[in-house]
């Protein structure tokens, strides 16, 4: 079926129809970064399909016992919307609250019926063990044996998601019968939503728009197209007084313990190419051990950030690095500037921006793999990982991405360079790609038996000139909207 007010998504909506026409019924989990359309996913696939939908209030402040009324008086509108009789008496506990759901979906005569409990982890509340047990107790039970109910869990909050639902070892372990974890946009995606809203921008601007907002669909429905994209840009970062809340409502409510969690991101921010796990705890003071590494998970699950293998040393380091677009453009232009923040218009152009797109897009490019691997003609990627070590002369150089590809026995060395116009590689460059290649022929990854070719990866491909006898291969911007 054609959902023409959703772009892309197409695997994410083949496996909802799939669990709508399935025999049985189905516990499907969604989890994913805020603000990246994973309720509207599900309420445009399911639409009439939709018999109860309930959705969690974030409330800060509260004592415990308040929070779950206030949760439950929510539940309870939600019941009355869904056509329980209005005397119906107001439940005091989740099991009474369940106990209601199911009389309602008995009165449904319908082939399928969805329940959609949007952003559970708010709804259950801090103090969620009572709410996730009588939801347990109500898929297993009745739910799972009906073969005809869908409940569909989504959530924000991507450590309670985990922890709760995905990986829990109570009553729900073993029952979740599908989990869509929901992505940001591709630069193809972003491109499909521009040109359904009426704008008409070079792929040059769409790449710079990606790199300040990424691919999230809440930002791009912010963008104006009788604007131009700097003007866009101005009016959602740089004249709109709610962006310093906006960074904070990416983390707040997300994690029991937001603070740690923007404190890394903070950490990060100050340092492009990442912090070993050691380097970033000793950033924000935070002792090594299980709760430091659950918050890096968790970040690595939402999206925040990734990490990556570099080799270079007597012993891999593995590095951590900020990747969501909007954080990383936040903390390099507006955290702690005020005022000074200027505007884009000015900024665009300077040694400020170049800096800027140069770190982002090579973020860009990383994560647009599956477009490069396409353009390289790749099959397989063994792995994929930074070098950094020696070279010849004894300097160190760092090569941001080594593709690795065992069946053919090549190594990609992937150089990527942001440039407004064709990349023209200079004799100085010509002499720092030399070194590159030559310090990783002799290092202990590069296995003897394999070939090398150096790829370079630009915005608008390099220019033809006699310096450029190195590079084997190329890939532009319009390689990566693929």
């Amino acid at each position: 079926m054609v959902y023409e007010s959703i772009i892309g998504r197409e695997e994410e909506i083949k496996r909802l129809e799939r669990f709508l026409k399935s025999s049985k019924s189905e516990f499907v989990a969604i989890y994913g970064r805020r603000r990246v359309g994973k309720s509207y996913l599900v309420e445009e696939v399911y639409k009439e399909n939709i018999t109860f939908r309930a959705i969690g209030s974030y409330i800060k402040g509260k004592d415990a016992k308040s929070y779950k009324q206030t949760q439950l008086d929510h539940f309870y509108e939600s019941l009355l919307d869904s056509g329980m009789p209005d005397d119906t008496p107001h439940p005091t506990n989740w099991r009474e609250a369940f106990r209601l759901l199911k009389k309602c979906l008995e009165k449904v005569q319908i082939s399928r019926r969805v329940v959609f409990l949007d952003e559970l982890p708010w709804l259950a509340g801090p103090q969620s063990s009572e709410m996730i047990t009588e939801l347990g107790y109500f898929w297993n039970s009745w739910a799972d044996r009906q073969r005809n109910i869908v409940l569909v869990v989504c959530g924000s909050a991507t450590s309670w998601m985990l922890d709760n639902v995905i990986r829990d070892y109570g009553g729900l372990h073993g029952r979740l019968t599908g989990t869509i974890r929901l992505l940001p946009f591709s630069l193809k995606e972003c491109e499909m939503y521009f040109k359904s809203h009426g704008f008409h921008l070079s792929r040059y601007e769409m790449a710079v728009a990606y790199m300040a907002l990424g691919g999230i669909p809440y930002y791009l429905d912010r963008m104006d197209n009788e604007k131009n994209m700097s003007e866009n840009i101005d009016d959602f970062f740089f004249k709109d007084e709610r962006i310093n809340q906006e960074f904070k409502d990416v983390y707040t409510g997300l994690y029991a313990t937001s603070e740690r969690y923007v404190d890394i991101v903070k950490a990060l921010g100050t340092k492009f190419y990442g912090m070993t796990r050691s380097e970033l705890a000793e950033a924000v003071g935070i002792e090594l051990g299980g709760t430091f590494s659950k918050i890096l998970d968790n970040l690595h699950e939402s999206g925040i950030i990734r990490e990556y293998p570099r080799y270079g040393k007597e012993r891999v380091e593995t590095v951590y690095q900020l990747k969501d677009f909007f954080s990383m453009f936040y903390l390099h232009f507006i955290y702690g500037k005020g005022i000074d923040a200027g505007n884009w218009r000015t900024i665009q152009r300077t040694p400020t921006f170049y800096t800027w797109a140069g770190n982002t897009f090579e973020i860009l490019c990383i994560e647009h793999l599956p477009q490069m691997k396409d353009k390289l003609r790749i099959a397989t990627i063994s792995r994929n990982y930074c070098w950094r070590g020696p070279t010849p002369s004894g300097d160190t150089c760092q090569i941001d991405l080594v593709l690795e590809w065992k069946g053919e026995r090549t190594d990609y060395i992937c150089e990527m360079k942001f440039s407004e116009h064709e990349f023209a590689i200079d004799k100085r460059y010509e002499k720092e790609v030399g070194n590159k290649i030559e310090a990783f022929l002799n290092s202990k990854q590069h296995a003897k038996t394999h070939s090398v070719q150096f790829v370079m990866v630009t915005t608008n491909g390099i220019a033809n000139n006699t310096h450029i006898s190195d590079v084997n291969q190329q890939i532009t911007l319009d390689d990566l909207f693929c």
